[in-house]
Order: structure tokens, then sequence, then C-alpha cells
């Protein structure tokens, strides 16, 4: 599986639901805005960087390599009993043609064969929706830090409407509306500050133990 795309995909989705989301509020407070002061209300526009949000928050660099880990020992796991079932089959067809077996104890190693390939099918199924059910929890965490900071964050800037860029996805967009350095200090300090908070208390909980 391809990491680097799936954990670009995942935050593009990510952000860009927020954006709609932003887009939606947006546009019903200037409605509200308008038809109560009966003219049109002028739109504060801003972007954000998608791929500078990958390579510089923080949060998201370091569950990025936790999913990388757990996706490279899914690998291997399944790569290794692959590899054992097959050596297992090919052992059993050359003493098949040795006659080293009778016909009781062939068909006995054949449907035990048979039942590992299901059980590895099985595992690699289970496996396959574990990592699948973590990707979604990093996308939930990462649109929710992420939505709660631009909360916060527009509350002073009063920003109508945030856009995610990725490559080309807005065809122009003028670099004094780029937002992404602001954006991505204010991510990291925040999640700076749920750690430590995280760790007093993770700390004050092994001391009442004690």
């Amino acid at each position: 599986m391809n990491k680097k795309n799936l954990f670009r995909t995942m935050i593009l989705t990510a952000v860009a639901a927020i954006a709609v989301s932003s887009c939606d509020n947006a546009n019903s407070k200037a409605d509200n805005k308008s038809q109560a002061n009966g003219k049109p209300t002028e739109l504060k526009l801003a972007y954000v960087e998608i791929d500078s949000i990958m390579t510089q928050y923080n949060f998201c660099k370091e569950y990025s390599k936790v999913l990388e880990k757990k996706g490279q020992n899914i690998q291997s796991t399944l790569a290794q009993k692959q590899q054992a079932l097959q050596n297992a089959g090919v052992n059993f067809q050359q003493k098949l043609q040795q006659n080293a077996y009778t016909r009781e104890q062939a068909e006995g190693i054949q449907a035990s064969l048979q039942k590992q390939a299901a059980d590895l099918d099985a595992l690699s199924q289970r496996l396959g929706n574990e990592f699948q059910a973590e990707t979604e929890k990093f996308n939930e965490a990462l649109r929710d830090s992420i939505r709660h900071f631009l909360d916060q964050y527009n509350k002073d800037k009063k920003y109508s409407i945030i856009f995610s860029k990725q490559g080309e996805n807005l065809l122009y967009a003028d670099k004094s509306y780029d937002i992404t350095d602001d954006v991505i200090a204010g991510l990291n300090k925040s999640y700076k500050s749920t750690i430590k908070k995280e760790e007093t208390a993770a700390k004050t909980e092994k001391a009442a133990k004690k």
C-alpha cells in the first residue's frame, strides 16, 4: 500500500470537509448579515496548503509514522505466513510424488493446508479491517483538531471562507491569502499544550496509585 498517497488523501479529505463546513457557515452568516443590512457582504478569504500540514503539523507527522509502522508490520506478518504456507505446499507435493504418504495421510495434510490458507485469508481480512479502523480514527482526530483550531483562530481573524489547497485544485491563489504558516504554528502550539496536559495527568495518576 502506498502510505504517502494514503496519508495525503486522508488529510485532504479532513481539511476539505472543514473547508466545506466553513463555507456553509460563512455563507449562512453572510446571507443573514446581508439581509439585515440590505447590502452585499464583502467576503474575507484565505487558504491553507495541505502538503505543508502533512509535513509540518507534528500530530500528523507522528501519527503517520505510527500508521506506517503498523502497515509494515501487517505486511511482514502476512508475507511470513504466506511464505511458510507455500513452503509447506511445495514440501507436500514433493513427498506426494515420492509416495511418502498413505492416501489417508495425504488427504489429512491437504485438508490441513487448505485450512491454513483459509485462516490466512481470515487473518489478512482482520488485520486489514484493524488498519482501516486505525486510519479512520486518525482521520477523525485530525479533522477535529483542525476544526477546533480554526474555530478559535477565526474568532479574531473573521475569515468568511478558508480553502484547502493541494496541487492545482485551486486554479489561482494569490499568496497574500496564504495563512498556512500561521495555521501550522497554531496547530503545533495547541498540540504541544495537549501533550503536556496528558503527560501531567499521567504523572498525577501514577503518583496517586503509589
